[in-house]
């Protein structure tokens, strides 16, 4: 296989020149033999459509502005900032790359096995309907290329835009040959495409799409909100009744995990170094030997490299109790302490959250408290989700915990969605998903909660997050998938989708209680005080409190930063505030990214039209 992999990178060097460009290049003969003679050429080639994958440091960075999530600098793309003239994403070399693949594998020059051709072919296809999927949720309705496009094809090469209806259907028709035809079913660590990839690729984009089409008002008599929503259900339900796939059990020992450490399950996914099989269906392996590594300790432990990004104490409330009931429901709710808004909480909350509880290797007082101080995480709720516990992992980039690309609890999240939105879910369904999940973070088996559909409307969750669903087992799942799920790259695509896109700038970037101003006060179970709220200056403040050090401004003062909201219950709360606010347009047009206009330049400079996103 060496010397396969050896003469690729030589027949691939021509390729990569023109990689923005949807041209075929001349490549030898002797190349296209070498690629298309054999099973193991086939192989050589397909590995590197391993390379459009996330690496290790996006998948734990891949998020940006949300309602939830909170961060220093709002993306321009939610401000008034942004334009057709900012750069995109709009670019094809790896479409291309796959579709001289797929023609290769259909043309004279290759003679391997049938069986050979439909497996690699299924791999190459998989990954052009990903490389779709993304440009449908970014971009709405493109062009569709099925083959690598010659020098004198300028009227297919320059078509306008294709309809939704054409490419979710090449997205479907995609992946189901390649569900049908990959022979992979497992891989070690599973970071392989498989067949089970393809499910679960075609439940999420099945899922996007109907609820798309029904939210935004967009059905047509082909694809239909809720045809689409089946198929979504159907693909889950071959992945949920795999016997080899299952929610992840597993503990691992260097880790914290949770108050109470046999539940951490569900941060042992995202800190194992290697990938938990049972439930990541495509992950990326870390590697240190092979310097496959990622950065998330100095992403989210540092001031100035990430995005500062935490989370909003609006979005914490949506933690339920692990007895089922609604941390809003408590009285005084808002006035609980940080210390003691943890306590009997779903488990997940101290898995993505620093807690009070929060240990870590190397680190004293200052490494355990949430970093609002350095304004690392200005809420107090910074995420531990994909670090490591050790302080000598920050400032580096030699994290070596493994990540997923897919796992099986999108899955049961897509599959219990669609089911609902179809009126469809039962109680049983609805135990073997969102109950599954929620036992997973150490609930209580009760109806209503695990064992059976929710009846009643959360006010708080509704009235907050999604106004205008009164469904309380929409609801429910909805509050389920953003925590299950959060930060791993799922929030603003669903917000879009559900047409929930003035959350965008709605919901407060609030932020953890402070008791008093001018007083120091502790957010762990030690004996060490830990935060000085104050209006004053540095300089103003007592000595003992200089490390301690918090400011906060006026409304009426032009600094960006934190400030203060009386709380009606006593003390008061963070709120975070931007100079730059978030802004979410009227006309709406911010569920769909502009086609570049230099694109569209291009394209009346040759004599063709390419239409442009509705508002841009």
């Amino acid at each position: 296989m060496k010397k396969y992999r050896i003469i690729l990178i030589a027949a691939l060097g021509s390729l990569s020149l023109y990689s923005c460009s949807l041209k075929e290049d001349p490549i030898t003969s002797g190349n296209r033999t070498i690629i298309f003679g054999s099973a193991q050429g086939l192989e050589a080639y397909s590995l590197s459509f391993y390379q459009q994958l996330p690496s290790l440091s996006s998948l734990t960075s891949q998020e940006g502005t949300t309602d939830y999530g909170v961060a220093k600098s709002v993306s321009t793309f939610y401000t008034t900032a942004y334009s057709a003239e900012t750069s995109t994403s709009w670019g094809w070399g790896n479409l291309r790359t796959v579709n001289y693949f797929i023609d290769g594998i259909h043309s004279e020059d290759c003679t391997v096995s049938q069986a050979d051709k439909d497996h690699y072919e299924g791999l190459a296809r998989w990954f052009r309907a990903k490389f779709y999927f993304d440009k449908l949720f970014t971009y709405g309705g493109v062009p569709w290329f099925d083959h690598c496009l010659k020098n004198d094809e300028l009227d297919e090469m320059y078509k306008n835009r294709d309809s939704r209806d054409v490419i979710i259907g090449h997205i479907i028709e995609d992946l189901d040959f390649a569900a049908e035809h990959i022979r992979t079913t497992s891989s070690k660590g599973n970071t392989r495409i498989s067949k089970n990839a393809a499910y679960a690729l075609k439940s999420r984009a099945c899922l996007y799409e109907a609820s798309w089409r029904k939210y935004h008002n967009e059905e047509t008599a082909e694809w239909t909100a809720a045809k689409l929503y089946r198929l979504a259900a159907d693909a889950a339900k071959v992945i949920m009744d795999d016997p080899l796939v299952n929610l992840n059990t597993t503990v691992c020992d260097d880790a914290y995990l949770t108050d109470n450490p046999s539940l951490g399950a569900y941060r042992s996914l995202f800190y194992s170094k290697n990938i938990i099989t049972d439930e990541v269906i495509l992950g990326v392996q870390a590697s240190l030997a092979d310097l496959v590594t990622g950065d998330a300790n100095w992403y989210w432990n540092s001031a100035t490299y990430g995005s500062c990004a935490c989370l909003s104490r609006a979005f914490i409330f949506t933690y339920l109790c692990t007895d089922g009931t609604r941390f809003t429901d408590k009285t005084a709710y808002k006035a609980i302490n940080f210390i003691n808004e943890f306590n009997g909480r779903d488990a997940r909350l101290a898995q993505t959250v620093k807690g009070p509880h929060y240990q870590i290797a190397g680190g004293g007082w200052r490494d355990r408290r949430p970093n609002i101080v350095d304004g690392v995480a200005v809420t107090g709720y910074q995420p531990i989700k994909f670090v490591e516990d050790a302080t000598a992992k920050n400032g580096t980039s030699k994290n070596e915990n493994s990540q997923p690309i897919i796992r099986y609890a999108e899955v049961l999240l897509n599959y219990a969605e669609a089911k609902a939105e179809l009126g469809e879910l039962t109680d049983a369904e609805w135990a073997a998903t969102i109950g599954a999940l929620r036992l997973r973070a150490g609930f209580q088996d009760k109806a209503g909660v695990t064992s059976s559909k929710p009846t009643s409307v959360d006010t708080y969750l509704k009235e907050t997050f999604y106004p205008d669903i009164s469904n309380p087992v929409i609801l429910e799942i909805r509050r389920e998938r953003a925590i299950e799920l959060v930060y791993e790259g799922f929030r603003a695509d669903d917000l879009k989708r559900w047409k929930e896109g003035k959350n965008f700038e709605r919901v407060p970037w609030t932020g953890i209680h402070v008791p008093s101003l001018n007083a120091q006060f502790s957010v762990n179970d030690d004996d060490t005080k830990d935060f000085y709220v104050t209006y004053d200056a540095y300089g103003d403040v007592p000595s003992y409190a200089q490390n301690k050090y918090v400011q906060v401004y006026q409304d009426s003062d032009p600094e960006q930063g934190l400030r203060l909201d009386a709380n009606p219950d006593g003390g008061y709360d963070l709120r975070y505030e931007v100079i730059v606010k978030r802004k979410w347009y009227d006309d709406d047009r911010q569920y769909l990214y502009p086609i570049p206009a230099e694109v569209i330049r291009e394209y009346t400079n040759r004599g063709y039209k390419l239409d442009q996103n509705p508002g841009w």
